[in-house]
C-alpha cells in the first residue's frame, strides 16, 4: 500500500447519496406518517418526523444505534450535546435519559431514521468473538457517541428492512444481518466502549445494573451507598464510574428519570400536578415545580397548556 493509499484508507468513507436515498425511501414506506413504527422483527424501528421541534423533549434512550437517512437530530445529556444526521450515526450503550430535539425536518423532506435496539447478551457474546485476545480497554467510558456513518452499515440497514417484506425469511436471516451491524459497530471507534456491555470485568456493567435499579425505583429515596453495594464498588469509585458512563451523578440521573416520568404523566393522565410530583417521588410540590421549570424551561402548568395547544 502506498502512502497515498494509506492516507485515503484512514479518511472517513463518505455516505453515498444513492444508498442514503434508498434507505430514506424504505423508511418512508414503513413510516407513512409521523411516529415510530416497529417491524415484524422486534427491536427494529422506522422513525419519521415532519417538522423540527421548537424545544427539546425528554426521552429515555435504550442501548441502540440510530442511522439517519434524512434530516437531523440533537440530544443533550448533562452538559454534552450530540448531533447526528445522514453523515453521522448515534450509538448508545446503556439506558440514558436525554433531551431530544429534531433540528432538521420538513413535510417535503421529513426526518427519517432507522433504529436498532441491542440485545445486550448478544452484544457481549459477539464482543468476545471480535476480540478473542481480550477486550480492548476503552479510552473513555461515556456510553453515548456520534460516529461517522459508513457504507457497510447503511447497506446492512437497507438489507434488514428489505427482509421485512418476507417474514418467514426474515425470522432466519434478520438475526444474521443484525449480528453484522453489531460486529461492524464493534470494529468502529466506539467499539471498545460497546464491547464493555454485559462483561463481568467491565466498569460499565456495574453502572448498567445500577441504572436498571434506578429505572424501577426512581420514586424511592436514593442512597448512593446502596447503589454502590449493588455494584460491588466503594461509594467514591462507583460515583466516578457512574458519571464517566452517563455524564450525570446518580442523584442527577434519578432526578432526570423522575422529571421525564412526570412529564409523561402530565400528558397521559388527568392527575393534578401536586399528585404527579408525589407519584414520581417529590415530597414538596414547590420543589417539584422548581426542578421541573429548571429542567424543561417552564412550569408543569405552563408545559401542560403548551402541550394541549400543540395537540389541538
Amino acid at each position: 500500500m502506498t502512502l497515498l493509499e494509506l492516507d485515503r484508507s484512514l479518511e472517513p468513507e463518505p455516505l453515498l447519496e444513492p444508498e442514503r436515498r434508498a434507505l430514506a425511501q424504505l423508511l418512508a414506506q414503513y413510516a407513512p406518517h409521523d411516529g415510530r413504527f416497529g417491524f415484524c422483527i422486534p427491536q427494529i424501528y422506522a422513525i419519521r418526523e415532519s417538522q423540527p421541534h421548537q424545544r427539546s423533549l425528554p426521552a429515555l434512550y435504550q442501548p441502540s444505534v440510530c442511522l439517519v437517512a434524512q434530516g437531523a437530530k440533537q440530544l443533550v445529556l448533562g452538559d454534552q450535546t450530540y448531533n447526528y444526521d445522514a453523515a453521522h450515526l448515534l450509538v448508545v450503550a446503556v439506558d440514558l435519559p436525554v433531551a431530544a430535539q429534531i433540528t432538521q425536518a420538513s413535510i417535503a423532506q421529513p426526518y427519517l431514521c432507522f433504529k436498532l435496539e441491542f440485545d445486550l447478551p448478544r452484544v457481549a457474546e459477539l464482543a468476545l468473538k471480535v476480540y478473542p485476545q481480550g477486550l480492548p480497554a476503552p479510552t473513555e467510558l461515556r456510553a453515548i457517541a456520534t460516529e461517522r456513518s459508513n457504507r457497510q452499515l447503511v447497506q446492512a440497514a437497507i438489507r434488514l428492512i428489505e427482509l421485512m417484506q418476507y417474514p418467514a425469511e426474515a425470522e432466519l436471516l434478520a438475526p444474521l444481518v443484525i449480528d453484522e451491524i453489531i460486529i461492524r459497530l464493534l470494529h468502529s471507534p466506539f467499539g471498545n466502549r460497546l464491547a464493555q456491555i454485559g462483561q463481568t470485568s467491565s466498569r460499565v456493567t456495574p453502572v448498567a445494573q445500577a441504572i436498571s435499579w434506578l429505572r424501577q425505583h426512581f420514586a424511592q429515596p436514593l442512597l448512593v451507598a446502596q447503589l454502590a453495594d449493588l455494584a460491588n464498588l466503594s461509594v467514591s469509585v462507583f460515583h466516578l464510574h457512574f458519571k464517566a458512563v452517563t455524564a450525570l451523578s446518580p442523584i442527577q440521573f434519578q432526578k432526570t428519570l423522575r422529571l421525564h416520568e412526570a412529564r409523561r404523566l402530565l400528558v397521559v393522565t388527568t392527575l393534578e400536578i401536586g399528585a404527579i410530583g408525589q407519584q414520581v417521588g417529590y415530597a414538596s410540590s414547590s420543589q417539584f415545580s422548581r426542578e421541573y421549570r429548571r429542567y424543561f424551561g417552564c412550569s408543569p402548568t405552563e408545559d401542560l397548556a403548551s402541550l394541549r395547544r400543540t395537540s389541538a
